[in-house]
């Protein structure tokens, strides 16, 4: 499953899952161009990183379409250009759903999606001309479950989904291959939206097939897999990585 000498961007990289999957991705032999935009997760990320030669970090708003396209691209001509997209950024606002205006949809929509959209667009030209590319999306298994109070997250998490397989058909014959990686329930601060952390673990551990709580690890090695040569035959699936709490 190498991954050596492969240009990775990796969106949401400094994240609670992003980090150490960088941290993997790079021992593994990968230049990583790592987009985040919170200033304490990424100054976390260098330090853990040491000043590895192979980590570039871009702090940019990746709400704001236009900048962030232009800052690939900028980032993207210093790196040689992509290999491979990993679309992890993301929010998760949690409140009712009738209590979520439009505006607030398409705020989670703008994060979630559509900057996964521009990152695509912007490394897909290199990756045509060199016949190989991997697209990874991180989904949820939220979309699965239906998780409520979280529409607009479940939402762009199902989009990404539908938008694996299609990428996957379309760019099929230019040797890229396109899946989605589903994450369970990890212990990172996305879970500090719930009131009873000790409750939900209990919860978390009575549903899945597997009673341990998953790690940052289990999403690393699931990326370097897809981001790999040896899964050269499998495009447009969706891998849940959940301790077999949901199953499909």
């Amino acid at each position: 499953m190498s991954v050596a000498g492969k240009t990775i961007l990796y969106t949401g990289a400094a994240g609670g899952l992003g980090l150490p999957a960088t941290l993997a991705l790079l021992e593994k032999g990968a230049r990583v161009v790592a987009v985040d935009h919170d200033p304490a997760k990424i100054a976390a990320l260098t330090e853990a990183a040491g000043g590895h030669e192979r980590l570039h970090l871009l702090a940019t708003d990746m709400s704001d379409l236009d900048r962030f396209r232009a800052d690939l691209i900028r980032a993207g001509k210093a790196a040689g250009g992509y290999d491979v997209v990993i679309n992890n950024a993301a929010i998760y606002p949690a409140k009712p759903f009738d209590e979520f205006s439009v505006e607030e949809h398409q705020a989670v929509q703008r994060v979630n999606v559509d900057a996964g959209i521009v990152a695509v667009q912007v490394a897909l030209p290199t990756m045509r001309a060199r016949q190989w590319g991997r697209i990874v999306n991180i989904a949820s298994v939220t979309f699965y479950g239906g998780w409520a109070l979280l529409s607009p997250y479940v939402a762009s998490k199902g989009a990404l989904v539908g938008l694996t397989r299609a990428w996957a058909r379309e760019f099929g014959p230019d040797g890229i291959t396109v899946n989605a990686v589903a994450p369970g329930a990890f212990p990172t601060d996305a879970e500090k939206i719930h009131p009873d952390p000790e409750g939900y673990t209990r919860h978390v551990l009575d549903h899945q097939a597997v009673k341990r709580r998953g790690t940052p690890q289990d999403i690393a090695e699931a990326l370097a897999f897809f981001a790999s040569d040896a899964a050269g035959f499998i495009t447009g699936q969706t891998l849940n990585v959940d301790g077999g709490w949901v199953m499909h």
